[in-house]
């Protein structure tokens, strides 16, 4: 009887991990020094723990997310050494055509799981594993796909990372929910060259972990085949067992330099050779054999992979790189071009497309906080795989009170309170959008989102890294700018920053029509976008307007004439919408304003009609002046109706400081009508 470990085909076993070290050594030896790699990061020393968890990732729901030294596990999951070369060579017809470092993978299920879309920042490859684990749970229990009960979510993490708030996120969001999530740290002792003892207690976050609760935890070796078959094994059981997540620490050596730029000279040569003491090859080489191949089988097997890798190399250099002109495709969905994973549209989901006819069924004028609720409320019932989250949207209703009701309607399944974490509710966002669900997190004010910049920033490039494999089409909800006081933490607007972030749309209602619509056409729609709540206007009776109906959708990219004139052009929007209209009323001018509904994209078309036909204009905004999308705006007229003006292209916004909360201090931040009206008359003076 075999004594090798019976969960697993050990020839693969060898072939992939000897192969995983040949593509290594390759890139390490020979392309990087031929210049063929710019930057390589190697795996060799953790390849048999991956190798074997790749192995038993068999269930249909199954996935992996993974990290810059992971490559022996997307081997396993069905990457081949072709498109391993050519991705790290930048080739077109890599894993991302280019566009990312050759080892941050994505995976569309092929022979095992799903490899998630990676990101080089260390730590996010957390939160979006138990968004996933979350989805999982939901398609099992609310959507009746019971074949995906036992299927669960691997992260692999080196030991630095453990220090990162992602993971910390995760940990709580895996443990109070009970997810099916295995944390699998490899523990080298190096985060580059800041040793263990600095980045842990201990230097052993298993020991410390001992006692959290609902984490089961398993530690050892990561470089001895039995143990560590042993240890997977176990850890991989009790998940999929639904006991809820664990935890497993393998240690393992380094043996290359965290990078192709790393020499390693903070390692002295004792270290360097106690670490290649431990090289799990050799190890697994006498695990093998004799035991299920002779050694003139395992020199052949050496033979035959540096053969084929020589030949995947050969190849791969015969991809061409990807031509200049085709960069900045794949930022947005492109209709009838689907992605492979994420969202509705990869599955064949089709929501109603709406129409941008209003059809009240009654006159009442609602707020606009009313109008979000009812929105809410009605595409909850539209699409099953929407859900809405948040800190206090639950019972509470949200601290604006958008989400009343909505988990007495629809269930806590749908409507769920989150642990006070940004970070945790962007990233499981994500996560549950590459499942195929319709996440609509909540950010109680805007500033509040910092914590969650990484997770926001990457969410919006996914599509183009992944050369639109994978996307992750979401609405983020947020609220600020002033209101009755203001403050530097709850009234920050700052639209730009996000206009700066690609990938992502931005909608800044004014009132209660355009929210239902831009909220509809958000939830319905195949790309992330920011939905940005103004909190004066959530209850402003400027803002209120009646129900436009069930079916009513704004496209986005189509702003609206609120006021026609013909002396001067006046372009804002969100909050200072309603301002600029009272400041043009009080003018007693012929004064067009026009409210951009959308910032990204924006109805530059409108703009430079009405600017050629007034030859002047003002431009309004309530966050900073300095870089704030007002400049844009000037600089695109500038640029195409420079011959059309007849006069400065004028700015007003706030100066560089933050929002004050005294209130008399914030009149002079925020644009007051007054003011307004005065730029307005001295500008069509000009």
């Amino acid at each position: 009887m075999s004594a090798l470990h019976p969960a697993f085909d050990w020839h693969e076993v060898a072939r992939l991990v000897l192969t995983s070290r040949f593509v290594d050594e390759l890139e390490e030896q020979e392309l990087v020094p031929q210049g063929y790699i710019n930057y390589q990061f190697s795996a060799r020393g953790h390849e048999l723990g991956q190798v074997l968890l790749a192995q038993l990732m068999t269930r249909p729901f199954d996935a992996g997310s993974a990290y810059y030294r992971s490559r022996p596990f997307v081997y396993g999951c069905g990457l081949t050494v072709e498109e391993a070369i050519a991705s790290d060579m930048a080739r077109a017809g890599g894993i991302s055509d280019g566009r990312d470092i050759g080892v941050v993978f994505n995976l569309p299920r092929r022979e095992r799981a799903t490899v998630l879309p990676m990101a080089a920042d260390v730590g996010a490859q957390f939160t979006p594993a138990v968004g996933w684990a979350q989805a999982i749970r939901y398609r099992v229990e609310q959507l009746g796909e019971t074949e995906l009960a036992d299927s669960m979510v691997v992260i692999f993490t080196g030991d630095g990372a453990i220090s990162s708030n992602g993971f910390w996120a995760a940990l709580n969001i895996a443990t109070t929910l009970e997810l099916p999530v295995l944390f699998m740290v490899e523990d080298n002792g190096y985060a580059i060259s800041v040793q263990s003892p600095t980045q842990t207690p201990g230097a052993n976050i298993a020991a410390n972990l001992a006692s959290f609760k609902n984490l089961a935890i398993w530690d050892g070796s990561g470089t001895q085949p039995a143990e560590t078959a042993d240890l997977v094994v176990q850890a991989v059981e009790h998940v999929r067992a639904g006991k809820g997540a664990a935890l497993l620490r393998l240690t393992v050596p380094r043996l290359s330099g965290h990078s192709s730029v790393d020499n390693q000279a903070y390692k002295s040569a004792e270290t360097l050779a106690a670490e290649w003491g431990r090289d799990p090859i050799p190890a697994l080489h006498d695990y093998l054999v004799p035991e299920l191949m002779s050694e003139e089988d395992w020199e052949a097997l050496k033979g035959d992979i540096k053969t084929e890798v020589l030949a995947a190399r050969d190849r791969a250099m015969e991809y061409p790189f990807a031509e200049p002109q085709t960069v900045t495709r794949r930022v947005f969905a492109v209709e009838g071009e689907p992605q492979l994973m994420g969202g509705l549209a990869a599955e064949g989901i089709e929501l109603p497309k709406g129409t941008n006819v209003t059809n009240p069924p009654d006159l009442r004028r609602l707020n606009m906080l009313e109008a979000i609720r009812r929105t809410l409320d009605v595409e909850l019932r539209v699409n099953n795989r929407c859900v809405v989250f948040g800190e206090d949207v639950g019972v509470k209703g949200g601290v604006h009170a958008a989400t009343l009701g909505l988990q007495a309607a629809h269930g806590e399944a749908r409507v769920f309170d989150t642990s006070l974490s940004e970070e945790g509710i962007i990233g499981r966002a994500v996560g549950m959008a590459f499942a195929g669900l319709m996440p609509l997190p909540e950010i109680q004010y805007r500033k509040y989102a910092d914590p969650a910049t990484e997770h926001i920033n990457n969410c919006g490039t996914i599509r183009w890294r992944t050369d639109n494999r994978f996307a992750a089409p979401m609405v983020i909800r947020m609220a600020g700018g002033y209101r009755r006081i203001g403050d530097p933490w709850h009234s920050v607007t700052s639209e730009a920053t996000y206009v700066h972030q690609p990938g992502w749309m931005l909608a800044v209602p004014s009132n209660a029509e355009d929210a239902v619509g831009l909220l509809r056409a958000a939830m319905r729609g195949n790309d992330p976008v920011i939905f940005f709540e103004h909190r004066a206007m959530l209850d402003a009776s400027w803002a209120r307007r009646p129900y436009p109906g069930d079916d009513y959708v704004l496209p986005f990219g189509k702003a609206q004439i609120v006021r026609e004139g013909s002396a001067l052009t006046v372009v804002t929007w969100g909050g200072m919408v309603e301002r600029c209209e009272l400041a043009a009323e009080e003018a007693g001018e012929s004064i067009e304003v026009i409210d951009l509904r959308t910032l990204v994209p924006w109805d530059k078309a409108c703009v430079l009609a009405s600017v050629r036909k007034t030859g002047k204009c003002l431009i309004v905004h309530e966050e900073i002046l300095m870089s704030g999308f007002g400049a844009e705006i000037a600089a695109t007229i500038a640029t195409e109706a420079f011959t059309d003006l007849d006069g400065p292209i004028e700015r007003m916004g706030a100066p560089s400081v933050p929002v004050p909360f005294s209130t008399v201090l914030m009149e002079g931040v925020v644009p007051q009508v007054a003011d307004i009206r005065q730029r307005m008359c001295d500008l069509i003076a000009f």
